[in-house]
């Protein structure tokens, strides 16, 4: 009741003293409140003060009507409309609404992360906090030490509420106490601004081809849907670039680009340089438009500058939708290639394609259908119908074009003893038109079909503890021509015989060729799900031939009257780990294909590695075995500290590809990235490069690092 007749009786007396506009926005509570004379109020013990959204607390108030001013005696604590901003002081003389004056002994702390102290402050037109002799800083200070592990030191600082600036006059940087910069003049934006021009964090970058260099990137706003980073580069070595970034959104979409542009010592007298483009639109009738550009001048200058490890790149434009039951597409691509062996006149230089897919129920005739329409061309630079230097077997002047329709049917139902049988096939028919090749040019038809019928049984136990058990034995028998092709292969080369495809009518990857001949898919799939949540499955199959049509290489394991044996397991723990194996072996157990895939996901840890073993097979290009290891770790070392490793290793050539490892430290006010790496590799293009790299952030300010967990101070 007393706090409640204090704030009537100040509010009273506020509503004679303020301007009328502010009227109703002034309440008072406070323990005890004494009226002297006609124009002076005393507010003791527990004072708090709401006015124009800001919050005022204090021990004692005294307010001169005559003055129209405020006589605060600390400890205070103000606090604006947003609650981003908090003063915290000993004393102060304010004005009655609170938006200028000086404060004693006062701290300045912006978004909970940002304070900065000095002896005196004042605030200007309700916009402006001014300190004279600073100390700012986001990092916690322990009792036994008032050293902050950084700070920014200033003759004078201003934060402007409105633009949320922190601007200081006369900067020292200090790091652990010691100086280690100075800078006349230094504007950085408070924590509540996510976007505004200025430099961003520097960083240090060193290469045993480039030598040692910083990088100082700038961000410019261009306007409030775009902006522009431009980040020049100098390293000893007489490296000069400089990268930009350049981003817009739209009412439907955005827009990136990234580019850059150098003269180096590496390639000396030549001007080098890259640019990418990315973008997504969304258009009429639900379809999504995709952008993706990508060039560079030479093959060895994006891994010189750490930018995109790639042997090739894409650029292309698509558009496409995706519905339950149907999916159309429309793209045109353009390659262009990094390797040393490769030409970019022989490549396909543009390729376009447009797709038409729908899935439908067949009514009375039971099942579920499909149609695929699909048109394909490529064409090549060069103009020449034979096979050049690069002895690929394809023709250098290659042009395809392509039209292609596939119709799909199959129907299941349950037999006795649960077996469930599937009648399915299809039928494709396909036109070519094949220029400045020797031997395929002109045009050509091809037509054919596949018709089976699949059998499977599921057998399934549940434990007494609750886990389940599925066993599923799988037969496929499956008819097809056995005529032999009169096309060329380019976009099915590469055939991977896995789990996915075990029981596909067609396991070639594209459409130049298909699968040809009787044949009959055998497998059995084993899975158990346990209550505990950890899960296991293991599948082993093989595919059977009427006769080898000579359509398969020996890498595929799937070359012969009998495949090559698939065997997969794969395990997964509620812990976070996880495995994955897949081994194609022939009838005498000899590794043909594998792969192994390890992970493990913690909290404080996690772990990435895999092993792929492949015998040589031209026909897939690869003429020499592949086996290699590749592993990527983190650790969370602290709650600060983590540390990374990770590399490549090729067991054919006893080597390293690349290695790396790197440590990151962050706390509440400070970020520090530091990573080693490696490339080991060389070619007519690129040598054996050593990399290092140093980033530092001062967390708290806007546009930098989020802020991570606080050091704890020792009793």
């Amino acid at each position: 009741m007393r706090r409640l007749f204090t704030a009537i009786a100040f509010g009273l007396t506020l509503a004679l003293a303020l301007p009328a506009h502010a009227q109703d926005q002034a309440t008072l509570v406070s323990d005890s409140l004494e009226i002297t004379g006609d124009s002076r109020l005393i507010a003791d013990g527990n004072v708090e003060i709401l006015f124009n959204g800001r919050r005022l607390r204090a021990e004692r108030i005294v307010y001169d009507q005559t003055a129209d001013r405020l006589e605060i005696v600390g400890p205070i604590v103000l606090t604006d409309a947003s609650g981003d901003t908090v003063i915290l002081a000993s004393a102060a003389d304010l004005s009655a609404d609170l938006t200028e004056g000086i404060l004693t002994s006062a701290r300045l702390v912006l978004n909970r992360q940002v304070q900065m102290a000095a002896n005196r402050m004042l605030r200007v037109a309700g916009r402006y906090t001014a300190l004279d002799s600073a100390v700012a800083s986001s990092c916690k200070v322990c009792a036994g030490s008032s050293t902050p592990l950084w700070e920014i030191r200033a003759k004078r600082v201003v934060h402007d509420e409105v633009e949320r600036q922190i601007y200081f006059d006369h900067a020292q940087i200090r790091v652990g106490g010691v100086p280690v910069f100075y800078i006349p003049r230094l504007r950085m934006p408070d924590p509540t601004l996510n976007r505004t021009s200025g430099f961003l964090k520097p960083s240090l970058r060193t290469t045993s081809d480039l030598g040692s260099g910083l990088k100082f990137p700038y961000f410019i706003t261009l306007g409030r849907s775009a902006d522009l980073t431009l980040t020049p580069f100098v390293s000893t070595k007489g490296a000069k670039a400089l990268d930009l970034r350049y981003r817009q959104a739209f009412a439907t979409g955005s827009l990136e680009l990234n580019g850059g542009i150098a003269r180096d010592s590496i390639q000396p007298g030549k001007t080098r340089g890259y640019l990418f483009a990315t973008g997504a639109f969304t258009l009429p009738a639900n379809f999504l438009l995709t952008l993706k550009g990508q060039t560079v001048t030479d093959p060895a200058y994006l891994l010189d500058y750490g930018i995109l490890n790639a042997d090739r790149l894409d650029s292309r434009i698509e558009a496409r939708r995706t519905r339950r039951n149907e999916h159309i597409s429309a793209r045109i691509i353009s390659f262009q290639t990094l390797r040393d062996d490769e030409d970019n006149t022989t490549l396909p230089s543009v390729v376009a394609d447009l797709t038409f897919h729908r899935r439908f129920s067949l009514g009375p005739l039971g099942g579920e259908g499909g149609l695929r329409l699909q048109t394909h061309n490529h064409l090549r630079t060069s103009i020449s119908p034979f096979d050049g230097p690069d002895s690929d077997a394809i023709p250098d002047g290659r042009d395809v074009g392509r039209v292609s329709v596939r119709v799909d049917w199959r129907r299941s139902l349950l037999l006795p003893m649960g077996v469930e049988a599937t009648v399915l096939g299809d039928l494709t028919a396909d036109a070519y038109t094949i220029g400045q090749d020797a031997v395929y040019a002109g045009q050509t038809t091809r037509t054919h079909g596949n018709v089976g019928v699949e059998l499977r049984w599921p057998w399934m136990k549940s434990g007494k503890a609750g886990a389940s058990q599925v066993v599923e034995p799988v037969l496929q028998v499956i008819w097809a021509s056995s005529d032999a092709e009169t096309l060329p292969n380019e976009d099915s080369a590469l055939v991977e015989f896995d789990e996915g495809n075990l029981f596909a009518l067609n396991r070639f990857p594209g459409s130049d060729a298909v699968e040809r001949g009787p044949r009959a898919n055998l497998g059995i799939s084993w899975a158990r799900h346990d209550p505990a949540g950890w899960s296991m499955g293991a599948t082993l199959g093989r595919v059977f031939r009427g006769s080898d049509l000579g359509q398969f290489s020996a890498g595929s394991g799937l070359d012969g009257s009998r495949s090559d044996w698939l065997a997969a397991v794969n395990f997964e723990m509620t812990s976070g780990f996880a495995m994955t194996g897949r081994l194609i072996l022939d009838d005498d157990l000899d590794l043909t294909k594998g792969e192994a895939r390890l992970s493990l996901t913690r909290p404080k840890t996690s772990l990435a590695s895999s092993m792929v073993w492949a015998v040589a097979d031209p026909l897939e290009n690869r003429p020499d075995p592949t086996e290699e290891f590749t592993f990527y770790a983190r650790q969370n070392l602290t709650p600060n500290w983590t540390a990374k490793l990770s590399g490549r290793y090729d067991f054919v050539a006893d080597r390293g590809t690349v290695a790396g490892m790197g440590l990151e430290f962050l706390n509440e006010c400070v970020r520090l990235d530091v990573s080693l790496s490696r490339r080991f590799t060389s070619s007519t293009s690129v040598t054996p490069t050593t990399s290092f790299d140093l980033a530092v952030d001062l967390v708290g300010f806007g546009g930098g690092a989020k802020a991570g967990p606080a050091r704890t101070c020792r009793r």
